[in-house]
């Protein structure tokens, strides 16, 4: 997985022009106006699923109906889970490779790409460009930071954050997950029981 913060509008520039024009907005209402753009490779397309459901964002991501899948069972997105179990890990290559045999094969018999594609698993691996206001990074923060979101995308989204963070030290100091930005777990029953770990972990991640 690599992430790359492509561009972003700094909240500094923003106070400074809506300054000018004698205007004083507070950080809560600064979040919905300020964006951040990043580039995202090497991630799964289960990942990506979760990450478009966050529907206040712009997203481009690469085309599986055009662009040809080479190297499946090489790049396909492992997780650990499975990658640290050797039955796992061996049940899933050789599912990868037969992935990729069958997505060849139906390419050899002239299916198009579009069709071929049916048989790739939410392994394969995607890029995608994503842009969002800093609120709603705040809300997918205090969703995909949680203990209890799933592994890939919790680690894409402490990447952005360290990104943010990175470029705006001050607006991002809050976010994190909701335990984190609210002070209190919304998870009930189902909650990590770790909240004191995960409060520390981001009161540093990206400061130090």
């Amino acid at each position: 997985m690599e992430v790359e913060l492509l561009a972003y509008l700094p909240s500094r520039h923003l106070i400074e022009t809506l300054e000018a024009e004698g205007l004083v907005v507070s950080e809560e209402e600064l979040l919905k106006h300020v964006s951040f753009t990043f580039a995202i490779s090497g991630i799964s397309r289960a990942c990506s699923h979760q990450l478009v459901r966050h529907r206040v964002a712009s997203y481009s991501q690469q085309s599986q109906r055009y662009v040809r899948l080479t190297r499946l069972a090489e790049e396909a997105v492992e997780p650990g889970t499975v990658a640290r179990d050797p039955e796992a890990d061996m049940v899933f290559k050789g599912f990868l490779r037969a992935a990729e045999y069958a997505y060849n094969r139906l390419l050899g018999l002239g299916v198009p790409k579009e069709d071929a594609r049916f048989v790739l698993p939410n392994a394969t691996p995607t890029n995608i460009i994503v842009t969002m206001t800093g609120k709603a990074l705040y809300h997918f923060f205090g969703l995909r930071c949680c203990n209890r979101a799933q592994a890939e995308i919790r680690e894409l989204a402490d990447r952005m954050l360290v990104l943010c963070r990175r470029v705006e030290p001050e607006l991002f100091r809050r976010a994190g997950p909701y335990c984190f930005q609210k002070g209190y777990c919304e998870e009930g029953p189902l909650s990590c029981g770790r909240m004191e770990e995960v409060r520390a972990k981001y009161e540093r991640l990206g400061y130090e």
